[in-house]
């Protein structure tokens, strides 16, 4: 009869630890599904801004009297420079069929020739679209023969950069709030799982157990519910992504599988390791505590 209680409690005290472990496996993918969350989103706002930025376009307009055969060579030369990301060449009678098409009549009838010149049209490397580099590229491109003008807009570029890092500092002050949260929360509940065994940690320790040997199993569940917990936050997150891209297959332009691959590794880190961390000082608090100290928390 004894023995049978004892096992009962036993098998009580089991079904415990393990509700215990997936309250806390839970609760860790929760806060992770949110950090990965902000690691994706900054992540994906520097896709973004380079997307953005590499659609700026600078059109050149030629000289009336250059030929295309003279403007494709000219082209040729453009665009093994440094700062060239793409460039279109539009001929004068391109720019006349997209003229006609805006106006909806043909301003050749009433000008008697084609009133439009080739241009060149340029998207610069996102780390060159900004007003600084595009003084200077502007007036090197100008020094190019048979360049007329160059137009870009300059306060749209100054805008969207300005808007960018404002986009990027707040994704990053959130980053590092959100991990000081998870931090807390994380630790805050696998302080509370390792409080329900403080008496078996005790217990070793008055039989002479290191304290690196007590530690050590709080070390390896901690491992592994930061491994279980990350695995479940990459689900959703990935359930999260195939959502927008089944709405939106556009949005893997800037969610790339770069992105998803290095947050899904920032994940498993951060589970691992705030998990491990969390482990170690919750542990080690209740191995400098007296026995008398036990009871009164």
């Amino acid at each position: 009869m004894a023995l049978f209680e004892m096992g009962k409690r036993k098998k009580k005290t089991g079904n415990h630890h393990g509700l215990q472990g997936v309250t806390l496996c839970i609760s860790t993918a929760m806060v992770l599904v949110l950090l990965g969350i902000v690691v994706l989103s900054v992540l994906s706002a520097r896709n973004l801004s380079d997307l953005v930025k590499e659609n700026l376009v600078i059109r050149m307009e030629l000289e009336p009297e250059i030929t295309n055969s003279e403007a494709l060579r000219l082209c040729d030369k453009i665009k093994i420079r440094p700062y060239i990301n793409h460039l279109d060449f539009v001929s004068k009678e391109q720019a006349l069929k997209e003229g006609t098409k805006a106006l909806g009549v043909n301003p050749e009838e009433f000008a008697g020739a084609n009133p439009f010149l080739s241009a060149v049209e340029v998207t610069l490397k996102s780390a060159y679209a900004n007003n600084d580099s595009l003084a200077w590229i502007t007036k090197e491109l100008k020094r190019t023969p048979n360049v007329s003008e160059i137009f870009y807009q300059k306060d749209l570029i100054n805008e969207v950069n300005k808007t960018l890092a404002r986009i990027s500092i707040v994704l990053l002050i959130l980053a590092a709030l959100l991990t000081f949260v998870s931090f807390s929360l994380i630790n805050n509940t696998v302080r509370l799982s390792i409080y329900a065994r403080r008496f078996s940690i005790h217990t070793m320790k008055l039989v002479g157990a290191s304290w690196g040997f007590i530690r050590r199993p709080f070390i390896r569940q901690a491992v592994l519910i930061g491994l279980i917990a990350a695995f479940i936050a990459c689900l959703v997150i990935g359930g999260c992504v195939y959502a927008l891209y089944y709405y939106e297959p556009e949005i893997l332009t800037v969610v790339t599988w770069q992105v998803l691959a290095v947050t899904a590794v920032a994940v498993f880190v951060f589970g691992i390791i705030i998990t491990t961390v969390c482990a170690h000082i919750s542990v080690n608090k209740f191995l400098r505590m007296k026995a008398s100290e036990l009871y009164k928390i």
